[in-house]
C-alpha cells in the first residue's frame, strides 16, 4: 500500500485513476466495505475450520496468478496462466499437508511443467515468457504458501483461537495491517519527505515512521498475548515485518511502473486490484513464518 502524502503534482508518467478522493487517495467507503468482507471471510474459516482459509488462499493464488498475466500483456509478456494456476493450488495443498520440503519439490515441478508448457508455443517468446513464468512462481504460490506452513504449526483440521496456527496467521495478518495502517495515517498527516519519488511519490519517510512505531507495538502485543512468546521477539517481529512490508509495496510499485499500470486489476471495490494488497503479505510472510517457526514454536 502506497502511503498517502502531500509531495506534489503527480508526475506526468504516472497513471491517474480520473478521480480524485482527496489526500486519502481512494475511496474510503469502498475499501472499508470491501476489507470488512474479506477479514470476515478469513476470520470464519480460521475460527472454526482451519482447512477452509486453505481454500481462500487457493482462490488468491490463482487470482493473483490471472492479474499477473493481465499486467504482463501490457509489455507482450503472455504468461500461462493454467500451469500457474493449477501447480500454484498443488503448492498450497501439500504444503499445509505435508511441509516445507514437499513445497520445495512441487515448485520445482511445477517450475519444470510450466516450460515444458511453453514448448509448445514455438520458439518466439520463449524466454521472455518463461523468465515471467518462473518469477510470477516463486512470487505467488511459493511466497503465498508459506501461509500454509504457517497454519499447519497447530496440526491438520480444527481451528479457533486455541490453534497454534491460527494464532501465528492472525499474528502475520495483524503486524502486516499495523504496518499499512501506520504508515497511512502518519504518511496523511505529516508526510512531507518522500522516500523513493521516483518509484512511489506517496511513500514518505513519515509514513515509514509511523508503520515502525505501529507495527513492533502490534509485534509485541501479539507475540505476547497471543503465542505467549518474550517481548524482545515481537520487536524483532515488528522490525522484519515494516521493512520487508515496505520493500514489497516498493517492488510492487516498480512492477506496475514498468508496465505502465495504476493498479493490477479492479477486483477489490476501493482497493484496485488483489496484488495491491497482497503485496506486503506475499514479502512478510517467509521471514514470519521463520521467526515463528524457530523462536516461537520451538
Amino acid at each position: 500500500m502506497d502511503t498517502p502524502t502531500p509531495t506534489g503534482p503527480t508526475p506526468a508518467s504516472q497513471p491517474t485513476s480520473g478521480k480524485d478522493h482527496g489526500r486519502a487517495g481512494r475511496d474510503l467507503k469502498a475499501a472499508i466495505g470491501s476489507a470488512a468482507v474479506l477479514l470476515g471471510a478469513i476470520a470464519a474459516s480460521l475460527l472454526f475450520f482451519k482447512a477452509a482459509f486453505m481454500v481462500i488462499v487457493a482462490i488468491a493464488v490463482c487470482v493473483a496468478v490471472w492479474e499477473l498475466g493481465r499486467g504482463f500483456s501490457a509489455k507482450g509478456i503472455d504468461l500461462p496462466e493454467e500451469p500457474l494456476m493449477v501447480g500454484g493450488v498443488v503448492m498450497v495443498v501439500v504444503a499445509y499437508l505435508f511441509g516445507s520440503d514437499a513445497l520445495v519439490t512441487a515448485t520445482a515441478v511445477t517450475g519444470l511443467v510450466t516450460m515444458l508448457w511453453l514448448l509448445r508455443r514455438g520458439i518466439e517468446g520463449y524466454v521472455q515468457n518463461a523468465s515471467a513464468s518462473l518469477f510470477t512462481l516463486v512470487y505467488v504460490p511459493f511466497l503465498g504458501s508459506f501461509v500454509a506452513l504457517l497454519l499447519s504449526e497447530g496440526g491438520l483440521g480444527g481451528g479457533g483461537l486455541d490453534d497454534d496456527g491460527v494464532r501465528g496467521i492472525i499474528v502475520f495478518i495483524g503486524v502486516t495491517i499495523a504496518s499499512d495502517t501506520g504508515g497511512y495515517v502518519a504518511g496523511v498527516l505529516f508526510g512531507k519527505h518522500p522516500m523513493a519519488p521516483v518509484i512511489s511519490p506517496k511513500k514518505s519517510w513519515e509514513g515509514f515512521a509511523g508503520s515502525m512505531v505501529f507495527t513492533v507495538a502490534a509485534g509485541i502485543i501479539l507475540i505476547v498475548w497471543l503465542l505467549d512468546g518474550d517481548w524482545w521477539v515481537g520487536i524483532f517481529l515488528g522490525l522484519i515485518a515494516v521493512v520487508m512490508a515496505t520493500l514489497g509495496d516498493l517492488c510492487e510499485s516498480v512492477m506496475k511502473r514498468d508496465l505502465g499500470i495504476k493498479d493490477m486489476s479492479q477486483v477489490i471495490p476501493g482497493h484496485g486490484g488483489l496484488m495491491d494488497r497482497l503485496d506486503s503479505l506475499l514479502a512478510t510472510i517467509a521471514p514470519i513464518w521463520l521467526l515463528l517457526h524457530h523462536l516461537v514454536y520451538r
